[in-house]
């Protein structure tokens, strides 16, 4: 509700301030003129021309007056597109999704039905954040355009709409691998730790969080990075578990890195894998233990 009222009240304050900024302007006289004219008709054109010259902030505000104006007449649902289009042009993104959403809802076999859904996803691609930030707009973009591309499957526009989705997925997956590394980099932080005997730590938080984002994206490009990550937290959730369940987490940490190593034999991380299993072996077999390397147990 609160999301609600923020974005109905930058839908009008930003034509108003629009508004105070034109009748200061060099065309005041002409735009003042136009803008207080009963002649319907005549307005309409000249927002139309407005909009053709490019000049978008202008026809989004003679536009937007006149969407109550023109509905149910044979140019409203033109007027109302348009409205939104200008508003999309003149990038006030938020506003014009919201315009897009209502042309679609009110039109839904109008003659822009398809551009208004297609569109409604354009906006909210051009809101989304950079990863680590609240990715709540992405979510956003990502149903939009998976709507356009159900209600619209032969659409010219969905190779588009296809490759941006991907992109905002790759998104998503990037907040998550952040995520993970963030976990992984806290460690043994306990001020992060809600804790459970022998491991309750950023390392099993890094786990999860990794072992989630494979199972959502299961065709990520960044598979091996999540993967590196789970085999190395694993490793070191081993190494910092109480004595009591170091044993069997050394043997999952180990198994995790001969299934790396299958997985991807080529990695960067090959060597370290390797050494991980070398070092497992020994703490598996007594050969070694952590107190030999003066490490502090959980």
């Amino acid at each position: 509700m609160r999301h609600q009222t923020i974005m109905k009240s930058r839908y009008i304050s930003l034509p108003a301030l629009f508004l105070a900024a034109v009748l200061f302007s060099g065309c005041a006289k002409e735009f003042n003129a136009v803008y207080k004219t009963t002649d319907y008709s005549y307005r309409y054109e000249y927002a139309k021309e407005q909009y053709m010259l490019g000049n978008y902030q202008r026809a989004s505000l003679l536009l937007g007056d006149m969407v109550t104006m023109m509905k149910g007449t044979d140019k409203g649902e033109e007027c109302l597109y348009l409205y939104g289009d200008a508003t999309y042009k003149g990038k006030d993104y938020e506003s014009a999704a919201e315009i897009f959403k209502k042309y679609y809802s009110s039109y839904p076999k109008g003659a822009y039905a398809e551009l208004a859904s297609f569109n409604v996803g354009e906006c909210l691609y051009a809101t989304v954040p950079e990863p680590r930030l609240d990715q709540a707009p992405t979510y956003q973009a990502i149903k939009a355009y998976q709507d356009f591309m159900d209600i619209f499957p032969s659409s010219s526009h969905k190779d588009v709409a296809e490759k941006k989705l991907y992109e905002l997925q790759d998104k998503l997956v990037m907040k998550e691998l952040i995520n993970a590394r963030l976990y992984y980099n806290l460690g043994t932080y306990f001020g992060n730790c809600t804790g459970s005997e022998g491991g309750g730590n950023n390392y099993e938080a890094c786990i999860v969080t990794a072992q989630n984002a494979l199972k959502d994206y299961p065709f990520t490009t960044l598979r091996e990075e999540f993967a590196a990550l789970i085999m190395k937290s694993k490793f070191e959730l081993a190494f910092h578990s109480v004595k009591e369940k170091q044993v069997e987490r050394f043997q999952d940490a180990e198994d995790e890195c001969y299934g790396f190593l299958n997985e991807y034999p080529d990695s960067k991380e090959k060597e370290a894998a390797e050494k991980y299993i070398q070092r497992c072996k020994r703490y598996i077999s007594g050969k070694e233990t952590v107190e030999e390397e003066g490490k502090e147990t959980k």
